[in-house]
């Protein structure tokens, strides 16, 4: 779909995003309404990419804000380059005139988002790293759909009003302002059935036999007792495509309770240790 205006374009999944009715409606919900969608769940259950499938599948560009926790929102709306204007005050040798402050702004992310020629799906991910002034003025200017360069005394306004995606790891908890200005969706966890859907867009080719085994080899350790970082969809992806790598992996051995290069699923000692030593004493199947 390639219709850009907020009343007509719909969202319903993309060529390597696999996603249930009500979340393609609180996708479609939020442009409608033109409100920013915030994400929570588990690690693992698509909240960054879905991002990147709205792009793909609306043909509109991406601008990823990767939040840290010492950002200032300035960084994120633009930054005045004083050093180079100095430098160029200094030596003379640069094309850019330096009585001109227009030529040392360079747009952040939610600058690039609002000056961009066409409309864009912006990104902001784990807002939960900023502290709550970061993220009340944040929605400040989404809301407004401009902010002041002061050096310039210039007011950037939105172009086109870009589809916002927020994600959250709940790591800290969003003040009530901030939530009232958003949509707000929790990404369950794939059930079997669904994960099947997705292994399916991501290996079209798997032998079913292995499909099946590996998936529930896969839930049957996500429940093993005392794990720290439960293996995610994206370790289960990359677990089969090492399985596939190995000339002398046979799938029936996942029957057997061998499960091979669990490293990929567990990227924590304990829980690496627990698995090793647990999963071939238990029967998976």
């Amino acid at each position: 779909m390639t219709h850009n205006s907020p009343s007509n374009v719909r969202f319903s999944g993309a060529t390597k995003y696999v996603l249930d009715s009500e979340l393609a409606g609180i996708v479609n919900v939020s442009m409608a309404l033109e409100m920013p969608l915030l994400l929570k769940g588990e690690p693992g259950t698509g909240k960054t990419m879905l991002a990147y499938a709205i792009a793909e599948s609306l043909d509109m560009p991406l601008i990823v804000l990767n939040v840290k926790s010492s950002m200032k929102l300035i960084e994120a709306l633009y930054q005045y380059d004083t050093l180079t204007r100095l430098n160029d005050s200094r030596f003379g040798d640069s094309m850019r005139e330096v009585s001109n402050i227009d030529d040392y702004i360079k747009m952040g992310k939610i600058g690039q988002a609002f000056t961009a020629p066409h409309r864009t799906v912006l990104l902001i991910d784990e807002i939960d790293k900023a502290d709550t002034d970061f993220q009340d003025d944040m929605l400040d200017v989404l809301d407004q759909m401009q902010f002041d360069i002061i050096e310039t005394d210039q007011t950037i306004k939105a172009v086109n009003r870009p589809v916002i995606i927020i994600t959250s790891n709940a790591k800290k908890d969003l003040s009530d302002p901030f939530l009232g200005r958003c949509n707000f969706h929790h990404i369950a966890f794939p059930d079997p059935k669904m994960m099947r859907k997705i292994i399916d867009i991501h290996f079209p080719d798997i032998d079913k036999t292995l499909a099946e085994n590996a998936i529930n080899a896969f839930f049957t350790m996500r429940e093993l007792d005392g794990v720290e970082k439960k293996p995610a969809t994206r370790e289960l992806i990359n677990w089969i495509r090492a399985l596939n790598a190995d000339p002398d992996f046979k799938s029936r051995d996942l029957i057997k309770g061998e499960l091979p290069f669990l490293g990929v699923l567990f990227k924590k000692s304990p829980d690496y240790d627990r698995a090793r030593s647990l999963t071939p004493r238990r029967r998976l199947f």
